[in-house]
């Protein structure tokens, strides 16, 4: 999956963000916090604008977070990407051929290796980092595994943005109106 050249991949956590984005110029976000009885219909729109969203599966409300919801997921919504800190919402995506990004929480330093182990074992096609404000870590996490990193969390300005995408980030996450205007896709 390509983000199209976007440093921000804008984030909807409510139905309005999402309608923002779905007339905007961007081409791929994110959709955040959703229930579950939703989905469907919101696929649909987004495939009539045919823009590229990922889906958080550990925030879909009334839907539990294992691999049985991966696969409907997968199978019946069919989302670009699903985002999740599960191992096993991973390795379903990627067995049925979907976008896997791993969400990783670097709190400190025994975390980060349980998340290099992680990793290891579900081999991601992208990694998400929070905080994203912290580029050094972008750096580390991106060259220690090889795979490409999205930063996301706590990142509030345009500066912030750029030292994350010197950093080797692909993209920031964000669900912040000011940094969407700012980094409009012309």
């Amino acid at each position: 999956m390509s983000f199209h050249e976007q440093k921000i991949l804008p984030a909807a956590k409510q139905i309005k963000e999402l309608e923002r984005i779905l007339e905007s110029p961007y081409a791929c976000g994110v959709l955040l916090d959703t229930q579950m009885s939703r989905l469907g219909q919101l696929y649909r729109l987004i495939r009539q604008t045919q823009k590229s969203m990922l889906l958080h599966a550990d925030l879909i409300q009334g839907l539990k977070n294992d691999e049985y919801a991966a696969d409907y997921l997968c199978q019946e919504i069919r989302p670009d990407g699903l985002i999740s800190t599960r191992s096993s919402v991973i390795m379903k995506a990627k067995q049925k051929g979907i976008t896997a990004i791993q969400r990783v929480f670097m709190l400190d330093t025994l975390a980060l290796e349980k998340s290099y182990a992680l990793l290891e074992k579900t081999q991601p096609d992208y990694i998400e980092v929070l905080p994203g404000a912290m580029p050094h870590m972008i750096e580390e996490v991106r060259l220690r595994t090889g795979i490409p990193v999205i930063a996301g969390g706590l990142i509030r300005s345009p500066q912030q943005v750029e030292e994350a995408i010197r950093a080797g980030a692909r993209a920031v996450t964000t669900s912040s109106r000011e940094l969407f205007q700012h980094y409009l896709p012309s």
